[in-house]
């Protein structure tokens, strides 16, 4: 398709998804918006797991086997930290560790997020713009039998253990969309929702009131890509949170959670397309190559064309 395309994302399958983007379309028309509820201080250094996540993925820099972090990474600052005591929960390689530290800095000197992480975009030459959801504070927190567990908290440090009652994201009420952003679904001509998890990387994204109002509003069709495949989860915990909260895990599900937001629903071949008014496209979802991320996304655009369609 020509055009502007936006895509809602967070982890490592909505990274997955944007890089076929890229590949399906020029890189120019791509616009990532990106789940800050993740961010969060370590040792001092902001951390912002998920646009990073995508800039080492734009970049051809993310570890391929496990999808986050850097490829290549050295580790010398983590165990320098752990000769000294000091807890190595979060992993901090020392090339991501440089990009921690600069951040830190900036933003000591004022300068937003989104500012900062267009400059990390430009030094790599990523043609795809990328956008931080917000440049205010909002924190995904999960209640929990063992308490209220921040993210981080409870995905890396907890792996997951606690069974989840319900899930907030604090601060999303009072947040404004970061500069542009409003602007960029105003004009695209397809919004694609990732197959990322739609509680903890899609959810806090349409917490904040005016994303959310511009989504109910948008001109252009809206296509979501289902995280799940045959009752489970492509990857991370999706399955095992639905589970948790009384939610099937099924593609009905997902329907139901983005409601009148989406115009239709992208799901894998071998699954049962859900009741109701959205309309549905199946394929091969599974992303593992190159390939199958462009054939995904080239999927999606196809479907959001269709629906354009008078």
């Amino acid at each position: 398709m020509t055009g502007r395309i936006v895509v809602l994302t967070g982890g490592v399958g909505g990274a997955k998804l944007a890089l076929g983007m890229c590949a399906a379309a020029p890189a120019g028309s791509v616009t990532a918006i990106v789940n800050t509820g993740d961010d969060f201080s370590h040792f001092g250094l902001f951390v912002s797991p998920d646009i990073d996540t995508l800039l080492y993925t734009l970049s051809g820099q993310a570890n391929a086997e496990q999808g986050w972090g850097r490829e290549n990474e050295t580790a010398s600052f983590m165990t320098a930290l752990r000769s000294l005591g000091a807890e190595d929960w979060f992993n901090l390689g020392d090339g991501d560790l440089a990009l921690h530290v600069l951040r830190t800095h900036l933003r000591g000197l004022g300068v937003s997020l989104s500012e900062i992480t267009k400059r990390f975009a430009r030094a790599w030459r990523l043609e795809a713009e990328i956008l931080p959801m917000t440049d205010d504070p909002v924190s995904t927190q999960l209640q929990t039998d063992d308490g209220v567990l921040a993210f981080q908290h409870y995905f890396v440090k907890r792996r997951c253990a606690p069974r989840v009652r319900d899930v907030r994201y604090c601060g999303s009420g009072e947040a404004r969309p970061a500069p542009g952003l409003l602007e960029a679904l105003r004009d695209a001509d397809a919004i694609i929702i990732a197959p990322s998890n739609p509680y903890l990387s899609i959810g806090p994204i349409l917490a904040i009131p005016e994303i959310r109002e511009a989504l109910l509003t948008a001109s252009a069709p809206r296509v979501a890509v289902s995280p799940i495949i045959g009752g489970e989860s492509v990857k991370g915990p999706t399955s095992k949170l639905m589970r948790e909260l009384g939610v099937a895990v099924d593609n009905q599900s997902i329907a139901d959670f983005y409601g009148g937001l989406i115009d239709g629903l992208v799901i894998d071949e071998r699954d049962a397309a859900p009741a109701g008014d959205v309309s549905v496209r199946k394929t091969n979802i599974l992303m593992w190559t190159t390939d199958d991320k462009r054939r995904v996304a080239e999927a999606a655009l196809a479907f959001a064309d269709e629906l354009r369609a008078p």
